[in-house]
């Protein structure tokens, strides 16, 4: 027997097999539920314009046999506590007065209470019934029946979270302990699982509208975008595998390479304190080889063509998001008239908050912003001294690495900067959560859409910092090898490769790249499936129905932050394949291989291994489409850098027209880069060291070369390290004015939205204004206003075409109704 405390009483049945349902406020055993009839209600119900239509709902009263909405879950322990039990009892009975049905099950260690809503609650909901996902025409909604199930999971959600009578939410009971949680039920999944949630289904198309029809817009938006972006990535991958397959064509013609393999007699400087030694040039013949594969002319055009494939890409997807909403017939929906709707109905006193701005607080959210950036730098900071840390140790404790200890410390080194990503990523959601907490947004959509801002500028420093240093800073600050910059001290400053710091930059690129997808790809699956298997072997109830609750309880939890991670993931991912695709052209191709994974990924999870999501309705990706622009500028100036600063295009085209053997025009028998390797190397002479006898074969070797123009007398800057420099500059300028009048010119010739949606969207606002019965020429003139004279009513009676119909007449409040919409019909309209 279960035993409830003193002075309350018990919401468990006393034995497993008795049942209780608490359905109209009153409590009844199954077996005495029956149909009660129907009820007719004349009710105003809103278009996606301003006009108002009449019609009627039949609501019945829900049949035993109808599927729960919801599910709440409460430890047995909770059973034995007064307080707990007390407002588990007020929640539920407020619940009984909105129109709910519970019912309450245990098994050996939860109590389950399963809440339906009566069909008679949607009817304070007909502003959302009316939707266009309903089987039925607008305004011809035939019964209940026709409500769809992501409707009612939507509006049972937000009764379920709105403030009842003893002041207290789901959300404010679940973090008490009252309840542990609380979900809607996965029903009617089988066709997704069949046909979307397999990996068999990789390379098929996606339905969207079952997904829509399931899990509601935003998700059916995300996955479309998704699939989208995947199928626009098929000409960037390509385009991006001839430019870096293209360098294999001239893999041994490069001038450039064959001078560095048989520059056998010239020696580099040494270049950390880890290895001592002068190095022939010609050791490093193969990795001049393979930076020729995405360090050539080629890198300048693909750097170009990706500023225009973003461009089109998001200018086609705001056209394909168009198609889909007015399919949905969403085009005309507005997200903040809906939060209206629901404050009004959940209180008829409901005021929504004005629009207000805050120079103090947005001051504060500033300087907390940039606070946080420069941490991110700081961090960034951090691995350039574990790099110099590391390099010192891996040359005493592995003397065996020999010439690989700079690869070495790259390959750590990225793997620290994926730790700390890691857990930068947990700090920068709490500070972006509190930051939003302090600007105290207006609505749910207006806080939404400052934590994405707020979120996403800490991610990107957190993963862009390492390799804006690589790219930007890295073997810049080194000075020369007389008299090199050294951490306290004591310690080099970490250099690029003998072979420039694109090798750097395209290491650290593919490591991230292939690393970080990868191993996000694993964890987002084998941890929710791990964690599913562990839950799901515990023992399950024998009815069905109660099992039926157990299986969806032992799903993953999701949260509001659910999708919001996948959208994350997935701007971070575009980020990498745009922002330094100059300096590592296979990109694309990776992320199109992971993004036809992460698909079936998001899908198995939502659909197999994680709780049902919440249905939320929405008309676009919000302000994700914002990002993906901002994202789209930086790769420019980013790639512009990267070409200008970066990698060798520059000095080789300076040299080519300026220094080399074709500078008076060019000759068929002599290649333009001819002696080039030579001159983009200064010169040092090893009598200037500090401690020369300290390094190894020091006593054959009199001069020796370092990447840099200085002097070979005291390694200032020369004449033409300064040209160099002005072209840099001048080029980058260059480029990226192109690249963004490029951007601007494909966003004004790719209209966003296509003129057949805009002429849908026109046929159907005449549609509307010539169904509301608007007077046309010679006609007489519409309704004509009377005061009533009683109660403030005002009634609108009909003239023209329409009089000698029927007399009829309307009228409505004159002060505020308890809903906006609703009125009181005089008349029979």
């Amino acid at each position: 027997m279960h035993l409830a405390p003193p002075g309350t009483t018990p919401l468990v049945p006393e034995h497993p097999a008795q049942e209780v349902l608490v359905c109209c406020n009153e409590p009844r055993p199954l077996s005495a539920l029956h149909p009660q009839g129907e009820e007719s209600l004349r009710i105003l119900v809103g278009t996606e314009g301003d006009s108002l239509l009449l019609m009627d709902i039949n609501t019945t009263e829900t049949e035993a046999s109808a599927p729960w909405d919801y599910v709440l879950v409460a430890d047995r322990c909770t059973q034995r506590n007064p307080t707990q039990v007390q407002r588990q009892q007020q929640f539920l009975e407020e619940l009984e007065r909105k129109g709910f049905c519970y019912k309450v099950r245990e098994d050996q260690e939860k109590v389950f209470f399963g809440i339906r809503a009566d069909n008679r609650v949607f009817g304070r909901y007909r502003r959302l019934l009316m939707e266009p996902e309903a089987t039925a025409p607008r305004g011809e909604l035939a019964g209940p029946t026709s409500i769809p199930a992501t409707t009612r999971i939507r509006i049972v959600n937000f009764v379920l979270n709105s403030k009842m009578a003893a002041g207290d939410t789901l959300q404010d009971l679940v973090k008490d302990g009252v309840f542990e949680a609380g979900f809607p039920l996965h029903k009617g999944e089988e066709d997704l699982k069949k046909k979307w949630a397999r990996w068999r289904n990789m390379f098929q198309q996606q339905p969207i509208g079952d997904i829509r029809n399931y899990f509601g817009e935003k998700v059916a938006l995300y996955f479309a975008w998704l699939g989208w972006y995947t199928y626009m990535l098929v000409p960037a991958a390509v385009v991006g595998l001839i430019i870096f397959l293209s360098g294999f064509a001239h893999f041994e013609a490069s001038q450039i390479s064959r001078e560095i393999c048989e520059a056998h007699d010239v020696y580099m400087c040494p270049r950390g304190d880890h290895n001592p030694r002068y190095q022939r040039l010609s050791e490093t013949c193969a990795f001049a080889k393979l930076t020729h594969l995405f360090d050539n002319e080629g890198t300048v055009l693909f750097a170009m063509f990706m500023a225009l494939w973003a461009t089109v890409f998001l200018e086609l997807w705001k056209r394909e998001r168009a198609r889909v909403v007015l399919q949905w017939d969403l085009y005309g929906w507005d997200e903040d008239q809906e939060e209206m709707a629901l404050g009004l109905i959940a209180c008829p006193d409901y005021q929504p908050r004005l629009h207000q701005h805050s120079y103090m607080r947005s001051t504060v959210i500033l300087l907390l912003s940039l606070l946080m950036i420069c941490l991110m730098i700081g961090m960034a900071h951090v691995l350039v001294i574990y790099r110099v840390l590391a390099a010192a140790l891996f040359s005493s404790a592995f003397p065996f690495l020999g010439e690989q200890v700079t690869t070495a410390v790259v390959v750590t080194g990225a793997l620290v900067h994926y730790v700390s990503i890691l857990v930068m990523t947990k700090i920068n959601k709490y500070v972006a959560l509190k930051l939003c907490d302090f600007e105290k947004p207006r609505t749910f959509s207006e806080r939404e859409s400052k934590f994405t801002i707020k979120f996403f500028t800490l991610q990107f420093f957190a993963h862009f910092s390492s390799l804006i240093y690589i790219a930007f800073i890295l073997g810049r600050i080194n000075g020369n090898p007389g008299k090199s910059v050294r951490l306290a001290g004591l310690w080099k400053l970490e250099e690029c490769h003998l072979s420039g710091c694109m090798m750097d930059l395209f290491v650290q690129m593919a490591i991230i790249m292939g690393l970080k997808q990868t191993l996000s790809n694993c964890m987002e699956y084998l941890g929710p499936w791990l964690a599913h298997k562990c839950r799901s072997m515990r023992a399950t109830s024998q009815d069905p129905e109660l099992r039926h609750w157990q299986r969806n309880y032992r799903l993953n939890p999701v949260n509001t932050f659910s999708l919001f991670g996948e959208f994350m993931e997935m701007m971070i991912q575009y980020g990498f394949t745009t922002v330094f695709v100059a300096a590592f052209p296979l990109a694309p191709l990776l992320a199109l291989f992971s993004n036809l994974a992460e698909i079936r990924l998001d899908a198995i999870k939502m659909v197999r291994l994680q709780r049902r999501l919440v249905p939320r309705k929405a008309k676009d990706i919000g302000t994700w489409l914002q990002v993906l622009e901002i994202i789209g500028v930086l790769a420019v100036i980013a790639n512009g850098m990267v070409i200008a600063f970066t990698s060798e295009f520059i000095p080789r085209v300076v040299y080519k027209y300026r220094y080399g053997p074709c500078r008076q025009g060019a000759h068929p028998a002599v290649d333009c880069l001819t002696g080039y390797v030579n001159h983009s190397l200064s010169v040092f002479y090893t009598k200037d060291f500090q401690n020369p006898v300290e390094i190894e074969g020091s006593e054959n070797v009199t001069e020796c070369r370092y990447r840099d123009y200085g002097a070979a007398q005291n390694s200032n800057f020369t004449e033409q390290s300064w040209f160099l420099l002005a072209i840099r500059l001048a080029f980058l300028i260059l480029f990226e004015h192109v690249a963004l009048c490029v951007k601007l010119i494909a966003a004004w010739f790719v209209p966003d939205v296509p003129q057949s949606v805009k002429n849908e969207v026109l046929k159907k606002k005449h549609q509307r204004l010539g169904e509301a019965g608007l007077p046309g020429p010679g006609v007489g003139p519409g309704p004509e206003s009377r005061s009533t004279g009683d109660s403030g009513l005002r009634a609108q009676t009909w003239s023209g075409p329409r009089a000698g119909q029927e007399a009829k007449t309307q009228s409505c409040c004159h002060h505020r109704p308890p809903q906006p919409w609703l009125c009181v019909c005089v008349g029979g309209l």
